[in-house]
């Protein structure tokens, strides 16, 4: 297995190190998460199911694609790359957000700090989505998922905090 190592920013997005996946959650170091928001013609939101094989929030609804920035990659780069092996296909991003999080630290540390940029694209369909990863994409009214997180449907705290922020 190889292993996957991310650069390690400070407060203001600069590099200051990098560390492998697991020392960045093992220690709470600061680092970049990448997501993309597919929308259709009509408006609605593409949302993932993620896999019950991963290892956070499996079976959680997610932003149709999302993931680590890897040491050296832009966060566009990141964002085209997860957009690939997400959704096994790719079509032209913009850019949409960057914004600084805090949530889901190791149990006895301070909560985790990312630094999250978000893109957005129209795209119709179909996807091609890894089953290792994604159980599923689908399409939904933003006033549908608004009523979906009210009812405590499973949601990445991530994909929640771009929502309440930006989308609701």
């Amino acid at each position: 297995m190889m292993i996957e190592y991310m650069d390690v920013v400070d407060v203001d997005d600069n590099v200051v190190g990098k560390a492998s996946k697991s020392e960045i959650y093992e220690k709470n170091l600061r680092h970049r998460i990448v997501h993309v928001l597919i929308y259709n013609d009509k408006g609605e939101m593409a949302i993932q199911l993620r896999s019950k094989k991963v290892s956070f929030c499996p079976h959680h609804w997610c932003t149709a694609v999302g993931g680590h920035v890897q040491s050296g990659e832009t966060y566009e780069e990141a964002a085209m790359r997860e957009y690939q092996e997400e959704l096994g296909m790719t079509t032209r991003i913009e850019f949409f957000k960057k914004d600084f999080y805090k949530g889901g630290g190791n149990k006895d540390g301070p909560k985790l700090e990312k630094f999250l940029t978000t893109f957005r694209t129209t795209f119709n369909g179909p996807f091609k989505p890894d089953p290792e990863v994604v159980e599923r994409v689908d399409f939904f009214p933003i006033e549908e998922m608004k009523q979906m997180a009210k009812r405590g449907e499973k949601f990445h705290p991530e994909l929640l905090f771009l929502l309440e922020k930006h989308v609701f």
